[in-house]
């Protein structure tokens, strides 16, 4: 009999270690990945010096904002350190009140940061993120001939939040971020030059997936 009951404990608390590593297994968010799928304002709060033949023409410069699909895909490496990768394309417009408009651009602004999740299995799971972007700009449009814009590294400031929907792997997302991007402009051979600041925030909500 006592052979009975020892056999029974032990089956007890191998049942009791299995239900805790399938409940830890349900909550441990390292080695996960989510992927999210964002609707995005894009504002910039430019800055430029444009000068013709070497004289600065003065004048404010203004950059149009624009809404675009943004996509991210994050890695969890510990359950709250994570690194996100961000990919978005968004077209400008740079007009300056003196010298009018110097030009249309897109912008391709990949960009990785890495995150602090609060608490990612919360019923709001706050983050914070910093990290740097590499923006290319192409096909730009302009009256100046021969325009360029050259490429250019900066920094990424993130905050925000996922809210699960249910308890399924699918919840609702909330981001914020201030994208530091410049650039120097160049046009008819070098006699118009010009160095910009976009320095975006970028404000989004979307959907995403735990997996």
């Amino acid at each position: 009999m006592k052979v009975m009951h020892a056999a029974a404990a032990i089956l007890l608390m191998a049942g009791a270690a299995q239900a805790q590593e399938t409940a830890q297994e349900s909550t441990n968010v390292a080695g996960h990945f989510q992927v999210r799928l964002r609707g995005a304002a894009v504002v910039p709060d430019p800055s430029a010096t444009i000068s013709i033949a070497g004289v600065n023409i003065g004048g404010t410069t203004k950059v149009s904002d624009s809404f675009v699909p943004e996509a991210d895909l994050t890695y969890f490496i510990t359950d709250n350190i994570a690194v996100e990768a961000i990919a978005a394309v968004t077209k400008h417009t740079v007009r300056n009140s003196v010298a009018g408009t110097v030009s249309s651009v897109w912008l391709l602004p990949p960009t990785i940061t890495a995150q602090y999740h609060f608490d990612p299995n919360g019923p709001i799971r706050p983050y914070v993120g910093a990290g740097i972007n590499y923006t290319v700009f192409y096909d730009p449009h302009s009256a100046l001939p021969n325009i360029g814009f050259k490429n250019s590294f900066g920094w990424a400031l993130q905050a925000g939040a996922d809210v699960p929907v249910g308890d399924g792997p699918y919840f609702l997302n909330f981001d914020v971020k201030k994208v530091f991007i410049g650039t120097h402009i160049r046009a008819a051979g070098g006699v118009v030059q010009a160095s910009a600041r976009l320095n975006p925030w970028i404000i989004g909500a979307g959907l995403g997936l735990r997996f």
